[in-house]
């Protein structure tokens, strides 16, 4: 007699919440690796960033999104329709909220627009250890009167605490199903992709609010050589002659911090030694080039014209 084969599970997870709210920390945490890049900058998630992972018999695929704001460019308005779909095509909706900062001005506008998502919802209390337990109380019994929430976790994404219990959870929500990855595979992102985001983040961690938001890294060239290396090339892009001698800093000091700090991060990702070579160019509009937003993954907002790079600086 043959032994039935067990039951599988698969589903999508849309992780929602306010910038800084702890969505990358998190999702880094579920997948149990590095496929989001963190930084105590607001906004640094751009696209949508599928993490894979398992839970038993169930693979839960993780949407970690832009945060979404009050949008006032074009970018910011390309990162909050990218959030929004991420959360329309969910299986389940998971709201994460600072606990620290509890309803502010950009929660109680998801709040607003959240009965509009089909999905079921969760809610999520994240940084748990930075309040005092009658006000976290308090701040749930608030937002479950506001919003029929399926399940209430308090967490601390940083720490870990409570986190299996909610990916427990998660998986027993998935519908049943083959899974759609294989069992080893962790992101659907490229490599390419995550590359880029790697710099990306090194560059914020490098120089914090010295540079604005409107820089974007991506990755020119990737080649496999003999040796089982790869030569990585990427552009970085910035707004303003000055942001690009911010980023190359003084004699190149700067910037080759920043590759040796990324090299390390994309070696591991990529599971093979890599040569990175690091371009500075200055692109003065960007962020009204669709070719930018394709790169990132993101739908262009039609509008304004886009504008040519002017000049370049490589760094290894």
């Amino acid at each position: 007699m043959t032994t039935p084969e067990p039951i599988t599970r698969c589903g999508f997870v849309a992780l929602i919440g306010a910038p800084n709210a702890g969505k990358s920390t998190l999702i880094n945490r579920l997948v149990g690796a590095k496929i989001s890049i963190v930084s105590r900058k607001v906004q640094t998630t751009r696209c949508l960033v599928r993490g894979i992972a398992t839970e038993g018999a169930s693979q839960i695929i993780f949407v970690d999104t832009p945060g979404i704001f009050a949008p006032k460019r074009r970018l910011d308005q390309a990162m909050v329709t990218s959030a929004w779909g991420g959360a329309g095509d969910a299986d389940v909706v998971a709201l994460l909220v600072d606990a620290r900062k509890g309803i502010d001005e950009e929660v109680e506008a998801i709040l607003a627009k959240l009965p509009q998502v089909r999905a079921k919802k969760l809610l999520v209390l994240n940084k748990i250890d930075t309040i005092e337990p009658p006000r976290l109380l308090a701040l749930a019994a608030d937002l479950n009167a506001r919003i029929d929430f399926s399940e209430t976790f308090m967490i601390s994404a940083l720490r870990g605490h409570g986190v299996d219990k909610l990916k427990n959870l998660l998986g027993e929500m998935m519908k049943e199903g083959p899974w759609l990855y294989p069992e080893d595979q962790i992101s659907d992102a490229p490599l390419r992709m995550l590359a880029a985001e790697i710099t990306r983040e090194k560059i914020f961690e490098r120089l914090h609010d010295e540079l604005p938001y409107q820089s974007t890294v991506e990755t020119v060239l990737w080649k496999d050589l003999p040796d089982g290396s790869a030569r990585i090339e990427q552009t970085i892009y910035v707004m303003r002659e000055g942001h690009k001698k911010i980023v190359i800093g003084e004699g190149g000091r700067t910037i080759k911090a920043i590759g040796q700090a990324a090299r390390k991060d994309i070696a591991e990702a990529a599971e093979q030694n890599v040569h990175l070579f690091l371009f500075v160019k200055v692109r003065e509009n960007w962020t009204d080039d669709p070719e930018r937003y394709r790169e990132m993954g993101l739908e262009f907002p039609h509008g304004s014209k886009s504008s040519t790079a002017k000049s370049g600086t490589r760094s290894k």
